[in-house]
């Protein structure tokens, strides 16, 4: 059958691949360059689909929900929701599939997904931690049972570190715990994304300063995380910084020890550790921070060798051969699992 396209909006770039019934994957510059002959179905990544979970074909009423729930999670969702458009106008004969990141978190324990809130925010007003980031995670969780052997990955913590960050407890294949919650604003420091603050700060904030709910919301999604705390820098110009930069090192050391802080907590989630994954942007292609975070973890057994954490490459163990924990880098996949749950609805082929 022609490829599946998969069309993935994320919070800071726009990512075009077909996915061949093999599995080959030819990345795509624009929509434009697509043709309809070319293309059996459509896959979009979408962040979050409140109580749709399952990969579900877009008409207008999916649309809708899709839309409602750009103020949840305002950075995705109005970009896949841009994505969606331009695709179905370019591609109006072809099914057009959504593929919820939330999906992968689905299961995970009453205890991990409850908030400690009103009744009625939880029952009528559907607030619970429903975790993102699911399908880099699924893909993440399956390939290193391919590199380990699943006896050694049945309890795996897989740490998604781009411009959104989350840190997921997996047992089994199975997603039990995960940092981001109703919003991807929960969570470890990212990018531009604060993670998780006291809520009572933000009350604060508005009661005693003024702040609108738009102040607010732009702070915590736009102006937080790592640029938050160095005014404005990434993290290459972070790294950058750093030796003679104490600001610098101060976001680099708040990053690295909430990341760290997370996989520990998960590592009690799950009753043990066995291994970590680095995945995404910064997971792939940053040793320092990647040596910062497990040097925070030494207490677990987990140790990097230096040289081969150096090296990044991808799909590789960087721990210490005496390691307990092995660490793995694991290049983001999501592509495939997308182009999977879509032949999977449409009994296209595996």
């Amino acid at each position: 059958m022609p490829a599946v396209l998969v069309v993935n909006a994320g919070s800071t770039s726009l990512k075009l691949h077909l996915v061949g019934e093999d599995e080959s994957v030819q990345a795509v510059e624009r929509l434009g360059a697509v043709r309809e002959s070319d293309v059996g179905a459509v896959g979009h990544r979408v962040v979050h689909g409140g109580k749709l979970v399952e990969p579900t074909l877009i008409d207008d009423d999916v649309r809708a929900v899709i839309e409602r729930l750009a103020e949840v999670a305002p950075l995705h969702n109005a970009p896949a929701l841009s994505a969606i458009d331009e695709a179905r106008e370019s591609l109006p004969e072809t099914p057009h599939v959504a593929v919820f990141d939330t999906a992968f978190h689905a299961g995970m324990p009453a205890e991990a997904a409850t908030y400690a809130i009103p009744r009625e925010w939880r029952e009528d007003w559907g607030i619970r931690r429903y975790g993102f980031h699911g399908l880099s995670v699924q893909w993440s969780a399956e390939r290193a049972a391919e590199l380990l052997g699943v006896e050694k990955t049945e309890r795996l913590v897989v740490c998604h570190l781009g411009g959104g960050c989350s840190i997921t407890a997996v047992r089994d294949g199975r997603s039990v715990d995960t940092t981001m919650g109703f919003t991807p604003l929960e969570g470890v420091p990212m990018a531009t994304r604060s993670g998780s603050v006291d809520p009572g700060a933000l009350l604060y904030v508005q009661r005693a300063h003024g702040l609108s709910f738009e102040d607010i919301d732009r702070a915590l999604n736009n102006e937080s995380g790592l640029a938050g705390l160095s005014g404005g820098r990434d993290l290459r110009e972070l790294e950058a910084a750093a030796p003679d930069d104490e600001g610098a090192r101060l976001a680099l050391g708040v990053y690295a020890y909430r990341i760290a802080k997370e996989v520990a907590g998960m590592g009690a989630a799950l009753g043990g550790l066995n291994a970590i994954v680095f995945t995404a942007g910064v997971g792939e292609r940053s040793p320092r921070v990647r040596a910062a975070v497990c040097e925070r973890l030494s207490c677990l057994g987990v140790e990097l060798d230096p040289e081969l954490n150096e090296r990044s490459a991808p799909d590789a163990d960087v721990a210490a051969r005496e390691s307990d924990v092995r660490v793995l880098v694991i290049a983001a996949r999501e592509e495939l699992i997308a182009a999977r749950a879509v032949r999977s609805l449409l009994g296209r082929g595996t």
